[in-house]
């Protein structure tokens, strides 16, 4: 998984190693502000979120990723069946990331609300 990230579309665990795994592949892309996550139950209810969890020392100060949650969206639209929607945001994703000069907090070279603006910009 580690040396090869890209051999894998979805992987399907418990939530303990699902939890490893989203951060480890976290890092990977970049640092947590970038990695949504699913919690997929064909059944009945799923959840989306950003994984990076709540960040309180950043609080009030403009310099969260957003994407992980604009990511988590992306995400809920494609498993609602709005694919075009869904697509968009995933392309606007990716130019924004184009955009910024990290995806750790404080070092994107943008505020969270330009980011966000970047994004819906993009769309």
């Amino acid at each position: 998984f580690v040396k090869n990230p890209e051999w894998f579309d979805v992987i399907v665990t418990d939530n303990m190693f699902g939890d490893i795994i989203t951060d480890l592949g976290a890092m990977i892309q970049g640092g947590m502000g970038i990695a949504a996550g699913g919690n997929i139950n064909p059944e009945g209810v799923s959840m989306f979120e950003p994984i990076g969890g709540s960040a309180p020392k950043y609080t009030g100060k403009n310099v969260i990723n957003p994407l992980a949650a604009i990511g988590a969206m992306q995400m809920l639209l494609e498993e609602l069946g709005e694919d075009k929607a869904a697509a968009d945001i995933d392309k606007a994703i990716r130019h924004t990331c184009t955009q910024m000069k990290s995806m750790s907090a404080g070092k994107m070279g943008m505020s969270t609300t330009e980011v966000g603006d970047t994004v819906v910009k993009s769309i």
